[in-house]
């Protein structure tokens, strides 16, 4: 009974992928299959849970099979991270001209992605201050102690680390095993190393031209095949999507969430105001932000739905140069550097959130200046470190906890919303790269804007679809 009953639900997913797939035939825009997707996966998440219970057997057996669709395209994705990265990189640096400088745009971009986690940190103190969190309340079940002795077993990786260290982690000793991703800063390293080719292409221009024109020649013929690549996987973003919030939905448990319901709120309020204070800077740099909303919702809903940054990478970029008009420079730098520094949500919020929560319980006012300032560079400092350690907001929770000699066991208690909290903290942390990205063209005078503004009848980041 239980086989017949995940082959039913197996199919009823083929069914609403085919729909999707009726749609694309249909020529209807891509942006309008993303959002029917996502709803479809919703309503068909709520079903599933409603007939088999968010713990049941059926469910996870049927999940398993989503699976090949939803993480699948999730791989498909980081599969094309690394090379879109290089050969983006690559090319844009090769042809920088005039007023462009590498080092300007780096500084621009990471300037913006600090000084945003610290808004956010502030943020964040403020919400955790309006709802009295505190972690004294939250009751602490066999899975929350077992996540609690994990976190403390995990700190030392975080506190034998110091900050010149993780900086140096950055740097490729062996570039070709970070095109692997085998370290957690493969992805920055990737990105050092390409901008060494880059720069190297420059030099070579005017020391040996026709060297330097047949490596060009031979970057752009493979710049060409990679993007081509990118195409054919975001066409697949409306069934990843379906698939992936399909699984959300149905195997969250409504309980635990009602327990932690007031962290919840308090989380995504705090999200909320940050995506509010994005889109006021944005407007002090002339942008409207009724136009950025509606280009940029789709790839947001992608990274909320897959909970990944990296993987979110490549739509990150086209939606940046096709859409908003970033050159791809910038929209390249931002994407990877968004991915691992500074992330509003993930080493902005939550860690400050955490903080702030767990200090009462070892006698620490978080309502004083000393506290909240200090948290506040803490943040900063270590949202930049992130990068170097891995593990997303886990580590980045653990560096800021144990600097501050806070309970690090303490963060285990949310363990059972962590997934949902983490998608808005995803979303939150793309955005913030794409307004880095955004507001560091205009500074440097690299932004289209006419294609910013353009309000053709299809909105989408691949155009191409």
């Amino acid at each position: 009974m239980d086989t017949f009953l995940v082959v039913l639900n197996v199919i009823f997913m083929l069914v609403l992928l085919g729909i999707l797939y009726w749609m694309q035939k249909k020529h209807i825009s891509f942006t309008k299959r993303v959002f029917t997707g996502l709803g479809l996966g919703i309503v068909y998440g709520v079903i599933l849970q409603l007939v088999y219970g968010a713990g049941s057997d059926t469910i996870a057996k049927s999940v398993d099979w989503f699976n090949l669709v939803g993480n699948g395209y999730v791989k498909l994705l980081q599969m094309i991270v690394i090379p879109l990265i290089m050969v983006s990189i690559i090319s844009a640096i090769m042809n920088l001209k005039g007023r462009q400088n590498l080092g300007k745009m780096s500084f621009s971009i990471i300037a913006v992605l600090l000084i945003t986690t610290a808004i956010a940190a502030s943020v964040s103190i403020v919400t955790s201050l309006t709802f009295d969190l505190k972690a004294i309340e939250i009751t602490a079940g066999d899975a929350e102690q077992e996540r609690g002795a994990a976190l403390e077993e995990r700190v030392g990786e975080v506190e034998d680390l110091t900050i010149p260290q993780q900086v140096l982690s950055f740097i490729p000793s062996n570039p070709f095993e970070d095109m692997t991703g085998a370290r957690s800063t493969s992805t920055l390293a990737v990105v050092i190393f390409s901008a060494f080719v880059g720069v190297a292409v420059l030099g070579l221009d005017r020391k040996k031209p026709e060297q330097a024109r047949t490596f060009r020649n031979m970057i752009e013929a493979v710049y060409g095949v990679v993007m081509r690549i990118v195409t054919i996987v975001l066409r697949l973003t409306p069934y990843g999507i379906l698939a992936l919030i399909t699984k959300v939905v149905s195997t969250t448990n409504p309980d635990e969430i009602l327990k932690l319901l007031k962290f919840v709120l308090a989380s995504y309020v705090a999200l909320l105001v940050m995506f509010v204070i994005h889109l006021v800077l944005i407007s002090l740099f002339g942008y409207n932000p009724v136009t950025y909303v509606r280009k940029v919702l789709p790839t947001l809903v992608f990274a909320f739905t897959s909970r990944s940054s990296a993987a979110t990478i490549p739509l990150n970029i086209e939606t940046q140069t096709r859409k908003l008009g970033v050159s791809e420079g910038i929209a390249n730098l931002s994407a990877s550097f968004g991915a691992t520094i500074g992330q509003n949500g993930c080493a902005g919020i939550y860690p400050a959130m955490l903080a702030v929560m767990i200090a009462p319980t070892v006698g620490i006012d978080p309502t004083s200046w000393d506290f909240i300032l200090t948290l506040i560079a803490v943040v900063v400092i270590s949202s930049f470190g992130v990068a170097g350690v891995g593990g997303g907001a886990t580590f980045a929770s653990l560096i800021v906890l144990s600097t501050l000699n806070l309970p690090v066991a303490l963060a285990g208690l949310l363990i059972s919303v962590e997934p949902l909290i983490d998608m808005g903290r995803t979303a939150l942390n793309v955005n913030d790269s794409i307004t880095s990205g955004l507001i560091s063209g205009k500074i440097l005078k690299e932004n289209n804007q006419d294609v910013y503004n353009d309000r053709g009848p299809d909105l989408d980041a691949t155009a191409a679809l």
